[in-house]
Formats: C-alpha cells, sequence, structure tokens
C-alpha cells in the first residue's frame, strides 16, 4: 500500500526593503503578514507557505531567530539570485526593482504590494516640493517638467534620475502577476493592470479604558514621524487658532524626526509653550497609557499616505480620529470620524472647535470608529486574501 504525499509547502519570498528594528508602517504591515502567513496550516495540518523574509535593513539588536520564518539580511548579488531562483513566489513590498526583475527573469510570479506611489511619482510621496502642497498627479497628467522641479533643494540630476525610474517601475509593475492596493483610491490613483485591492489589517485590540486628565481638559494627540509630510506644523497652526479662541486643551506630540527642533521653536513663536508638549518616542505602554487620556487624535497629513495605519489604529481603539482628506483617509474612515481640508489650519481648528464642544458626539464617533476596523481591516482578512492570491497564481501558473 503507497503512502500518502505529502505536499510542499509553497516556497514564498518577501522582499521588503525596510524591516525591523525600523519602524514604520510597512515594516509593520509586512512583519505581521509573514507572521500571519508562517502559522497558515493545510487541512492535514501540514504548514502552507515556506517564507522567507530578505531586506536590507541591518538588524541591529532585532532578533530575528525569534520569527518563525527566516530572515536574510543584505544578501549579496549571487545569494540574492539564488534566493530568486528558488521561490515559487515573491512578494515585494513596494515597486523595488531588482526582485522585480530578477523574479520577471527567474520565469517567477511577482506580486507587488504598494506601499507608496513610486509607479506613479519619482519620490513616491505625491508630494510637490519645495512648496510643500500635495501633487495632483503631474506624471501621470504627463506634466514632466513639473516632476524634474520637485525637490526640496535643487539636484537636477537626482530628480532626472528619479523621473527615469518611474517610467522603468510603471513599465515593470505592467508585467507583474498582481499588483496590491491597500485602498480602492490607489488602485484609482496607480491605474495598474492586474490590481487587486487587499487592506491592511489590524490585531484585534481591547478598548483602552478612558481616565480624565486634571479638570477634564481636553487632550489631543499627534503620533507619528516629525517629518514635513506629516502635516504637524498645520496642526500646530490650528493650535494657535484655538489657543486665541480661549479653548482649553492640551496637545501632546509623540514621535520624533527631523522636523522637531524647528516646530519645537514655532510652537514657542506661537505662544503654544503651556499647551503643547513635545513627547519625542515613547515605549508602547508609555502611548497607551496617554490614549488613556486623550479625546482626539488628529492625523494631518499633506501626502504619501496609502491607507493610513495610525488612523486604523486608534479607530481601532475606540478613539475619535480627525484627519486630512487624503483619499485614503477617506476611505479608511468613511463617516465614522471628522476629515478637514488637507493643510489647511482654519478648517481643522473649527473641525477640532465642534467636536470639543460636543463630547457626546465625539464619544460616538469613536465607538463607531472601532466598529468599522473590526469590518473593515483585520489581520485575520489580510492575511487570508494574500494566501488566496499566492494560490491562485501558482495555480494559473500551473495550468
Amino acid at each position: 500500500m503507497e503512502g500518502k504525499t505529502t505536499a510542499l509547502a509553497m516556497k514564498l519570498l518577501i522582499y521588503s526593503h525596510f524591516f525591523p528594528p525600523s519602524v514604520g508602517g510597512v515594516e509593520t504591515v509586512i512583519l505581521a503578514l509573514a507572521r500571519g502567513l508562517a502559522g497558515e496550516r493545510r487541512a492535514d495540518g501540514t504548514q502552507e507557505f515556506d517564507i522567507t523574509l530578505v531586506t536590507q535593513t541591518a538588524s541591529g539588536d532585532f532578533q530575528d531567530a525569534g520569527l518563525p520564518f527566516r530572515v536574510a539580511r543584505r544578501p549579496k548579488g549571487a545569494e540574492f539570485r539564488r534566493l530568486l531562483r528558488h521561490a515559487d513566489v515573491i512578494h515585494c513590498a513596494g515597486a523595488a526593482m531588482s526582485p522585480i526583475v530578477g523574479g520577471l527573469l527567474a520565469g517567477k510570479p511577482v506580486v507587488v504590494e504598494h506601499h507608496g506611489f513610486q509607479a506613479i511619482c519619482p519620490t513616491g510621496q505625491l508630494f510637490q516640493e519645495p512648496q510643500n502642497v500635495p501633487c495632483p498627479g503631474h506624471f501621470m497628467a504627463g506634466r514632466h517638467s513639473a516632476c524634474l522641479q520637485c525637490s526640496s533643494t535643487p539636484r537636477r540630476i537626482a530628480s532626472l534620475r528619479l523621473w527615469v525610474l518611474t517610467f522603468l517601475r510603471r513599465f515593470l509593475c505592467q508585467h507583474v502577476a498582481v499588483n496590491i492596493a491597500p485602498t480602492a483610491w490607489v488602485a484609482s490613483m496607480l491605474r495598474l493592470p492586474r490590481t487587486e485591492i487587499v487592506r491592511h489589517g489590524l490585531p484585534i485590540v481591547p478598548l483602552i479604558p478612558r481616565q480624565t486628565v486634571g479638570h477634564g481638559t481636553p487632550v489631543i494627540v499627534f503620533i507619528g514621524r516629525i517629518v514635513t509630510t506629516k502635516g504637524t506644523a498645520v496642526l500646530l497652526e490650528a493650535a494657535r487658532i484655538l489657543n486665541e479662541q480661549n479653548r482649553r486643551f492640551q496637545l501632546r506630540i509623540i514621535g520624533d524626526g527631523p522636523e522637531r527642533v524647528p516646530l519645537e521653536k514655532l510652537a514657542h513663536e506661537l505662544r503654544l509653550d503651556s499647551q503643547v508638549q513635545f513627547l519625542g518616542r515613547l515605549a508602547e505602554e508609555q502611548v497607551t497609557g496617554i490614549l488613556a487620556q486623550t479625546d482626539l487624535v488628529v492625523v494631518p497629513s499633506l501626502a504619501g499616505e496609502v491607507f493610513g495605519m495610525v488612523v486604523a489604529e486608534n479607530m481601532l481603539r475606540g478613539l475619535t480620529v480627525v484627519a486630512s482628506d487624503l483619499g485614503s483617509f477617506r476611505e479608511v474612515l468613511e463617516n465614522t470620524g471628522v476629515t478637514f481640508k488637507t493643510g489647511n489650519a482654519s478648517d481643522l481648528a473649527a473641525k477640532l472647535g465642534h467636536l470639543l464642544d460636543d463630547p457626546a458626539a465625539t464619544r460616538q464617533l469613536g465607538a463607531a470608529a472601532r466598529q468599522r476596523v473590526l469590518d473593515f481591516c483585520t489581520l485575520g482578512r489580510m492575511i487570508r486574501e494574500h494566501a488566496e492570491i499566492y494560490r491562485r497564481i501558482i495555480s494559473e501558473k500551473a495550468s
């Protein structure tokens, strides 16, 4: 009697230029995806995915040995090509050229998940510099002179290089097996063939018990990297308007980045020293403690957002989110939060003032926001939908 043949696990190579210990939205999503897929089992209990994660991020003090998948950090050319050849499916976190080209040349199905706008924007941010305003889509509209002039400082050769690479990335993404967009809005912006929408997923966390700050002063929080595109300066200007209206509030800014010192100076110039605290990067338990006292979370990004993990994470915590009206934020929030005109401090101040005046409505929005995430973007759904894509393209390749 012949024994049963055990199906081999699908060899999945996930390429993510950034990975822990680096901190960011891409790192969070890819780590959760790889962990989840590593735990997938077939009906007979056998492992379905054999995962190797390739990254250009150094390990630092991060312990790769504790992960349920292999990590190859900064593999050299020959080793990188070997990893690509041995994979059944290659998943690229972003339009990274080397794994896409290598995978296509090796005849492997390549999946590109778009964590930025590199296939339609030379900087990948949809952000026009030095004007520091959202880009209306110059590259896709054929206004290439605007792309070549887009830079915080004049760098003609660098801008030309990024512009040429955008054409190449777009060409490559038109020939991969599947393009994944985390929102329908991003899919509409990319306009790439074989695009499927798989929303980023979050693990379910409990509601944060609400704590009241002394004298009931409302607390407004910003969480994120302190860089120009995150719009922290817009939030400070809105805080100035609220202060001039004699409203009571505290603004706590959690995070760090190259713009922190200039923004601390700006807060002082706007006479907000008693209302604004720059807390820097905090441990998770410290963030949780602050959010337990928080009334509103503001996400004032100017550009570069394909989903909005900070938006969804705080919705899941049951907090009311006020976000700029970028397409991705509107899609994630739907009607369970408040949006304001991107970059418009006066509109932001008006929206914040309205919510501060109506705490009952604010709490109702927070409860609805949590349910929205539970219905819209759970971690389990994200992992299942990725797994279904990999199974399908392997089946199509075999037929």
